[in-house]
Parts: structure tokens; sequence; C-alpha cells
């Protein structure tokens, strides 16, 4: 048994060199994180690719409360009439949008959307919920699950229909609107840089590139390992673009009526896409802790021997007491090469041996997924050891990733250095803010502006694409 196991486990990853999407699709599968359904576009998580979502979605969900946030849960369909109440937005979201024209055998007198997001329910909401100065602000999330009728599809990263978070906010003033805009931004920044060890750029989208209904819109973007840009979380600032067409207004200390001022924020499932792309090597995934569905694997070496389940088994209490993630593989009909193999493709951080020659040590093996280092812990201070190493991995683990960052990211001073730049990573240029030579960009590199950084010292006096005058300050890269 134990040798057929090995025969169909061993199958080829293809090398990032050779074909970086292949890759990423062999890891997502081999990992065993979801699978393909039946309708197009439309994955199923399995449960350990879902687990990692459970842990990000935990993770933000402290932080969201820990800034003054709740959550609710609001319908999946939209009636079309409501939806077309914003102009700006339906137009953006027109494409995509999936309609349901049937309930049982009956036609339905309206179609009704399938939620790409929730602005337009929100509102509705706030314009009932909101009635004076005294309501404000409200500051409200929700998780679920969205669709947009995509062309294209790859899992994790752009399906039709995906799971993410999104945060609704109305206040009575653009100033507080505006801080909300800010404060999220930076939510996802720490928790991202921190948590998933993912180094990123952080700044406002071009008016061309910032969502539909926005008055801004800003971005954190992450580079992947083919250098590519992926945007992994945006926050916006709608001001009154909602509140007015849908009468979201509150009686202020004046007894005058004013119109809220509303912000949005997300953040998706695209999330643990930026994980494998950033962190894995051509054996799997490679997790940061914070986010690993086990933190610790341990792997008995010759288990029929006295004393090595026992000895494995208080390793587990010991681990589970400090709160640590932690697998105990006690199959008998795997060799540990066969399980060496599977858990440095599911990308656990640590890996602890304990054997009858670590017994006699009074230590555990360990191997770290991210160096591949080895080592040794005492067995009566393990927990401690183990909180050490997850701290260090995850400190390493950002630290590799930013210097991969810097390695790809360079000035640019002309076209010619901007079509060689965005084939390897990110080019930061001048850019006069016309939307003529964003076009001018894509047109001729398949690249985007991806956002314009909050430092905005000028690196040149003169426009990248078209020589004139330039103010802004503007990252580039072709993107997921």
């Amino acid at each position: 048994m134990a040798k057929q196991a090995k025969q169909e486990f061993v199958q080829h990853i293809t090398p990032r060199e050779e074909n970086f999407s292949q890759w990423y699709t062999d890891v997502v599968k081999m990992a065993d994180l979801m699978d393909y359904t039946p309708v197009r576009g439309c994955m199923a998580m399995k449960p350990y690719g879902n687990r990692i979502w459970e842990l990000i979605r935990e993770g933000m969900d402290k932080r969201f409360a820990d800034t003054g946030h709740e959550n609710v849960s609001l319908p999946m369909l939209i009636p079309e009439s409501l939806l077309m109440k914003e102009a700006e937005h339906v137009e953006g979201f027109a494409p995509e949008v999936a309609w349901v024209t049937q309930g049982g055998n009956e036609v339905l007198p309206e179609r009704l959307a399938i939620r790409p997001t929730s602005e337009v329910l929100f509102c509705t909401m706030f314009s009932q919920w909101v009635q004076s100065w005294r309501d404000l602000p409200l500051k409200y999330n929700q998780w679920c699950s969205v669709m947009r009728w995509e062309k294209t599809t790859r899992p994790f990263l752009r399906t039709a229909e995906f799971w993410w978070q999104e945060g609704h906010t109305v206040h009575a003033t653009a100033e507080e609107a505006q801080e909300e805009t800010l404060l999220m931004l930076e939510v996802y920044r720490a928790f991202i840089e921190d948590v998933l060890c993912i180094p990123l750029f952080t700044g406002q989208k071009s008016d061309k590139e910032k969502f539909a209904g926005a008055r801004a819109t800003y971005s954190v973007e992450a580079m992947m390992q083919d250098g590519k840009a992926l945007q992994a979380g945006t926050t916006h600032n709608f001001g009154t673009n909602f509140t007015e067409p849908f009468e979201v207004r509150y009686q202020n200390k004046e007894g005058q009526l004013a119109y809220c001022h509303e912000t949005s924020w997300g953040t998706s499932t695209r999330l643990i896409g930026a994980i494998i792309m950033a962190h894995g090597d051509e054996r799997g995934l490679k997790l940061p802790p914070g986010v690993a569905p086990f933190q610790a694997v341990i792997l008995p070496i010759a288990a029929h021997k006295g004393g090595v389940m026992e000895t494995c088994e208080e390793a587990k209490t010991q681990l589970q007491a400090a709160g640590i993630r932690v697998k105990l593989d006690d199959r008998d009909h795997l060799s540990p090469g066969w399980k060496f193999n599977e858990w440095e493709l599911k990308g656990v951080p640590l890996r602890l041996e304990i054997g009858p020659r670590d017994i006699e040590k009074g230590v555990a093996t360990y191997m770290r997924r991210d160096t591949f280092e080895k080592g040794i812990l005492p067995l009566n201070s393990l927990a401690e050891g183990v909180r050490a190493l997850l701290e260090d991995i995850t400190r390493e683990m950002f630290s590799i990733a930013n210097q991969f960052r810097l390695s790809r990211t360079k000035d640019v001073f002309s076209m010619a250095e901007m079509g060689e730049q965005v084939n390897v990573g990110y080019a930061r240029s001048m850019w006069c803010g016309r939307r003529a030579c964003e076009d001018q960009v894509k047109e001729a590199f398949s690249a985007t502006s991806r956002n314009m950084p909050f430092d905005q010292t000028p690196i040149a006096p003169d426009c990248v694409v078209c020589g004139e005058a330039a103010d802004k300050v503007m990252y580039w890269a072709k993107a997921y």
C-alpha cells in the first residue's frame, strides 16, 4: 500500500522559470486546496484551502473589531431598479452581472442581480437606519461571496464566484470618511505584511483605475515571484456619490438635513493566491505561520519502538497547550519520506521528527519549510522553542519577499526603460496625470498604473510617457 501511495504522490510540479502559470495551477491542485465544479469559473474550496481562508478571516475580523467595526449580513439578490440608481456603478459592473430571471415556475416581474458588490444594498439600508447625527458613524462589515461573470478565471485569483469581506461605513463629514478610508488601508497593510509576510506598495489609484462610483480609491499592491503585480486590497472614499441618489441623510446638530459621506473597502480569497505566488517553490506551498492550518507537524520515526508514540503524544499536548496548531501524523501505512514530501507540499512551516535516538537525547529534530534549515529542540521546552522558530520564520519569509521586491523595482526615465522594467517587475516613474499616457503604457507594454505612493517626492521633472511637466510619482507593472 505504501508503494502504491508513493507512485501516486510523486508528480511533477512545473518549474516556475519554465511556466509560472502552470506551476501555480500545479501547486493549487497538488496541495489539495480546491477543486473545479460544474459551474464555469466557480471553485469548491477543500478543507485545507478553506482553513487558510478561515485563519485569514479570523485575523482580519479581529482587526476590524479593534477599529470599531461590526459584522452584518445582507441579501445576495439586488432588484434591477435598485442597481440602476447609481449610474456610474452600474456601468462599471454591467458586463459582469449575473441575473436571476425566474423563481420556481414563474418568470420574475423584475430581474434580480446576484450581488457583484453591495454598495446599493447598504445604502438602501443606511437610508432607513440613519436619522440624526447621533446615529453616526455606522461602521459595518460583511463576510460573504459575490459573483462577477469573468471571462477568464483562475483559482483564487479570479473566479466567477469568490469569497470576500466588504466593509461599508457612513460618516457625518468628508474628513471622517477620508480618515476611515486611510485607516482601513493601514489595517490591510499591517495584516498582509505582518501576518502573510507579503511586502506591499500602498497608495492612491489613478482616476482610470479607481472603483466605479468612487471619488478616490487606494490600494495595497503586492509583487509575485514572476514580477507581476497583484492588487491585494482596496479602500474607497465614495463621498456622497451613493448617499445622494439613495437619500442617505441625517439631521445635523443645527437641525438641518445633510448627506452622509460613505466608504467601502474589501479583500478576498485572492490573498490565498498571493501567498502561493509570493512564497511557494517547486516543492509546493510555503505558508506563513500566522495562516498555516498546522504550524508544526510531528512525525514519529520508528513508531513501533517503545516510547516513540507516547513521546509524540506528549509533545503534541505540550504544543496545543501553548496555542500552537499542531498535527501528529501517526499514519502507519506511509513511510517517513512520503510524509516529509506531503507536508512540504502543503507548506507546513515546521516539521518535528521524534525517534528513539531523539528520545535518548531528550530532543526533537526540526526542519524549517522556509529555509530547509535543520536543528534540534529540547523536548522539555518544546513549545518555547517552536514558538521562537515560528516567529523567526515569519520575519525571514517577509525579509526574503521584500528583498525580491526591491531587486525587481526600478526607477525609469524613458519609455524604453519602462518597457524593459515591466517585464521583470515594478517600474516607478513620473506621470503627468493624463489618461492618454496611461493608455499608451498599456497599449505598448500591457502594463497598468498600480498606485501613487504617499511619498510624492519627485524623481524627475517630466512625464515618462509624453515628456511634459509632471508632478505625480506612479508605480507601473503588468498585473493579475
